[in-house]
């Protein structure tokens, strides 16, 4: 397992499941779509939309296109 990021701060957090453990699924506060105490993600950083995070629970290191900010535009 990768260690947690030195860069990462749980002031810089998002709420997008995990591709890699998936430990939202059984969330009932996830599963409403509200915002989690326990399933947040730490948001590395982003270049316009595309969003480099990392998972506390299983450190797992993805991007993930949000489909928000700048970006994409002719």
């Amino acid at each position: 397992m990768l260690p947690i990021d030195p860069t990462a701060d749980i002031g810089r957090r998002a709420w997008v499941p995990c591709p890699r453990c998936q430990d939202h699924q059984d969330c009932g506060t996830c599963r409403d779509g509200r915002t989690c105490a326990d399933h947040w993600r730490y948001l590395l950083s982003n270049k316009g939309s595309r969003l480099h995070l990392q998972c506390p629970t299983c450190a797992h290191l993805w991007s993930w296109d949000s489909g928000f900010g700048a970006g994409g535009r002719p």
